[in-house]
C-alpha cells in the first residue's frame, strides 16, 4: 500500500494514514466485486489524503489519545471525500481522474451513483461507530449540506458572465473548503478539546481549503493536460468560471466575451485562446495574491496554536506551507 511520497517525512502520520486506508478496504463489502475493485482503485489512485491527515494531526491536541478512533474517523472523512469525487465525475462527465479511468467512464453513471452512495453509507457507519458525540454527526451532516450547496451554487452560475469573485468564493467555501474545515474540527473535537478550540481548528481548515481550490484553479491555467492529469479548461466549456478567469474578465472583457458567449460550442482553438488571454492578463497573479492572503491567515492561525509534547504544531505548519505553495 503506497502513500504519496510527501508523507515519508512524517513516519507516525504515514502509519496512521496507512491504517486508515486499510480500514477503508475492510469496510468495502460489495457483492459486485468489479465495482468494489473500481472503488478500491480510486482509493489507491495516488491522492494526497490531506483531509484525513489534518483530522489526525488535530486529534493530537485533545486528551483522548485513542488511535483506533482517530484512524476510523480519518477513514470516514476520506470516504466522504471519495464519494463526493465520484459524484463530481458524473456531473462533469469526466472520463479520467488522476490519469485513471473514472468509475462512471468504466461502468456508467448508474453504477457510479450507487458507488458514491455506498461510500456515503460507509462514512456514516464509521462515524456512528466511533464518534463520541452527536455534535460530530451533526457537523458531518451540515458539512454535507454545505458541500451540496456549493456544488449547486456553482451549477446555478454556469455560463453566467456576471458571476463575481464573491460568488466564486462562496461556492468553493462549500464544495472544497468545507471538508477541510470538517476534518480539522472532527479531529480536534473528538479528541476531547473544547468546542472553542475545535472551532479555531475549523477556521484554519476552511482557510486551507480555500487556498487549495484557488491554487487548483490557478494550475488549470499554468500547466498542460498531461501534467495536470485532467483536460485543461474543460470547466470553461461547461460554463464554470474559476478565479483566474474572473480576474482576467475584469481587465480583458472585450477579448474574452466573444469566446465565452459561445458556451458549450467553444472549440479547442477557442479554449486555447482563453488560456492565452488569461495567462497574458493579470488574472493568474491576482488569483495568486488572494491565495497568498488566505495562506497567511492559515499559517498565522497555526502559529498561535498551543505547543504539544510531540511535533504536531511543527508538522501542521510545514505541511500547510508545502501544500499551499504547491506547483502541481
Amino acid at each position: 500500500m503506497k502513500l504519496h511520497s510527501m508523507w515519508q517525512e512524517y513516519p507516525a502520520l504515514q502509519a496512521d494514514l496507512s491504517a486508515s486506508l486499510q480500514l477503508m478496504e475492510k469496510s468495502l463489502k460489495l457483492k459486485n466485486k468489479e465495482v468494489e475493485q473500481a472503488i478500491l482503485s480510486m482509493i489507491h489512485s495516488g491522492g494526497k489524503l490531506l483531509r484525513p491527515a489534518y483530522q489526525l494531526l488535530f486529534s493530537a491536541y485533545g486528551s483522548d489519545k485513542d488511535r483506533e478512533k482517530a484512524v476510523a474517523l480519518a477513514a470516514s472523512i476520506e470516504m466522504l471525500h471519495t464519494a463526493s469525487l465520484i459524484h463530481d465525475d458524473i456531473v462533469d462527465h469526466a472520463d479520467t481522474r488522476r490519469k485513471l479511468p473514472t468509475i462512471r467512464s468504466e461502468f456508467g453513471n448508474d453504477v457510479a451513483v450507487y458507488a458514491g452512495d455506498y461510500l456515503f453509507v460507509c462514512c456514516f457507519k464509521l462515524m456512528a461507530d466511533y464518534a463520541s458525540s452527536m455534535k460530530s454527526l451533526q457537523m458531518n451532516s451540515r458539512s454535507m449540506e454545505k458541500i451540496l450547496a456549493g456544488e449547486l451554487g456553482q451549477m446555478s452560475k454556469r455560463y453566467d458572465l456576471s458571476v463575481t469573485v464573491e460568488d466564486y468564493l462562496e461556492n468553493i467555501r462549500g464544495k472544497t473548503a468545507e471538508l477541510f474545515a470538517l476534518s480539522c474540527f472532527i479531529g480536534a473535537y473528538e479528541s476531547g478539546t473544547s468546542l472553542r478550540f475545535a472551532n479555531q481548528a475549523r477556521e484554519i481548515g476552511e482557510a486551507i481549503g480555500l487556498v487549495f481550490q484557488i491554487m487548483d484553479d490557478v494550475l488549470d491555467y499554468s500547466q498542460d493536460a498531461t501534467a495536470l492529469g485532467k483536460p485543461v479548461l474543460e470547466d470553461v466549456r461547461q460554463g464554470v468560471y474559476s478565479l483566474p478567469l474572473l480576474m482576467a474578465l475584469k481587465n480583458d472583457r472585450q477579448q474574452l466575451l466573444p469566446l465565452l458567449e459561445k458556451q458549450a460550442a467553444m472549440t479547442e482553438a477557442d479554449t486555447h485562446e482563453v488560456y492565452r488571454i488569461v495567462q497574458e492578463s493579470a488574472g493568474i497573479d491576482e488569483a495568486k495574491k488572494l491565495a497568498a492572503d488566505y495562506t497567511k491567515k492559515a499559517l498565522q492561525a497555526i502559529q498561535k496554536l498551543p505547543e504539544t509534547k510531540d511535533e504536531t504544531k511543527t508538522y501542521l505548519y510545514q505541511i500547510t506551507a508545502q501544500i499551499l505553495g504547491r506547483q502541481n
